[in-house]
């Protein structure tokens, strides 16, 4: 026994909220596809995605630290994986659809470029003059056109509401350009949790890595309201922070985000007394939110968080790096476009030069892009 299709979009009719998007009601495809007899539109959506090749770089990209710092810190693929699944459970708790909002985390960061923020920052500098860049239309260009992996279509074929809600990510380092995905609503609500998925993700796990690497430490914390209640909250009064502590700390300090933000998103729904997925984007707010107390102590570990690890040292000379690594290599193939693969070449005549370049760059891993810099500017190394 299996349930088909059919009976999985029964079930959503009953399991989600009114402003829940169904996966029948899809606005569909660009290229017509027959759907599958075992999984909604939204489902197959989220596969396409764990399939694809610029998925699987995401593990040799940077989070905070780069990949050879250490392998037990996060990689733009833990973080994917980690938002995907705290999008889920707040999806659940709210009646949106899961599927959905997976599929959107899943593919929220396949367009970041090697070294993270700073190599978004770098190629955006670069690309000015020809078109720009950002992460998430360059997500949305992978999706839609880059990844070749079937006869029919170019990219993934994937469903408008997953493409919209990748356009539409927004966090406090990512700005949404929506031009050709109804500029005048907002993110559905599946996109509006992912959205503050990625957020808390980003900021408890940066904590995470940041006490595991030693560049922050209890003292410096002390003061920061999240971490006194996460303090008490387990009883924690010794000198040296141990593994179990902290793992302890990072679980109730996701548990009390998570909660914070389902009941004050549910607050706001009810107060909006939204009825359907349109009177929800058509609002002139997000919906999906955390209380004020609640954003106010977020704002506190940010603004730590940024001035003590994001700042400290040892991240900013990587940054310093990142910007080299990327601009002498930008640089290098636009001067002399036969040193890039042949293959590469090829995209040229279609994409012109620049944007294939930004393209080839920014699907690099970081070991990718120092390993090709070494080869170009290290007279010893073979090319």
């Amino acid at each position: 026994m299996f349930f088909t299709r059919k009976e999985l979009e029964a079930f959503e009719d009953q399991s989600l909220a009114p402003y829940g998007i169904r996966s029948k009601n899809s606005k569909g495809r660009c290229y017509p596809e027959e759907e599958p007899e075992y999984r909604t539109v939204f489902q197959r959506d989220r596969d396409r995605i764990i399939h694809t090749t610029a998925f699987r770089r995401l593990e040799y990209k940077t989070q905070v630290f780069i990949n050879y710092e250490g392998d037990y810190y996060r990689t733009r693929l833990t973080h994917s994986l980690e938002v995907s699944q705290t999008g889920r459970t707040i999806a659940r708790a709210l009646g949106a659809n899961p599927e959905l909002t997976e599929a959107i985390c899943l593919a929220h960061d396949l367009g970041h470029p090697p070294f993270g923020h700073n190599g978004e920052t770098t190629l955006a500098r670069l690309m000015k003059d020809h078109g720009g860049f950002d992460h998430n239309r360059q997500s949305l260009r992978i999706v839609a056109k880059l990844e070749q992996r079937y006869r029919d279509f170019p990219g993934l074929n994937l469903s408008w509401e997953v493409r919209e809600g990748i356009v539409k990510h927004e966090s406090e380092y990512d700005i949404a350009d929506a031009r050709e995905y109804d500029t005048d609503l907002r993110g559905h609500l599946e996109a509006q949790i992912t959205n503050a998925a990625d957020e808390l993700s980003y900021t408890a796990h940066d904590l995470d890595d940041g006490l595991r690497s030693g560049m922050i430490n209890p003292p410096m914390l002390e003061g920061i309201t999240l971490w006194e209640i996460l303090v008490e909250s387990i009883g924690w009064h010794e000198q040296v922070l141990d593994d179990l502590s902290r793992h302890r700390m990072i679980r109730n300090l996701i548990d009390m985000e998570v909660t914070d933000l389902i009941h004050a998103t549910d607050q706001q729904l009810r107060q909006s007394g939204v009825r359907s997925v349109l009177e929800l984007q058509s609002l002139p707010y997000n919906v999906v939110t955390f209380s004020e107390e609640m954003h106010q102590r977020n704002r506190q570990l940010k603004d730590f968080l940024y001035n003590n690890l994001y700042r400290h040292h040892r991240v900013v000379r990587m940054a310093v790096k990142a910007q080299r690594i990327i601009s002498d290599l930008f640089n290098a193939y636009q001067r002399e476009p036969a040193i890039l693969p042949i293959h590469i070449q090829e995209w040229i005549k279609e994409r012109e030069l620049e944007r294939t370049i930004c393209d080839y760059i920014a699907g690099m891993t970081d070991r990718f892009a120092v390993e090709e810099y070494q080869k170009l500017f290290d007279p010893v190394m073979k090319p």
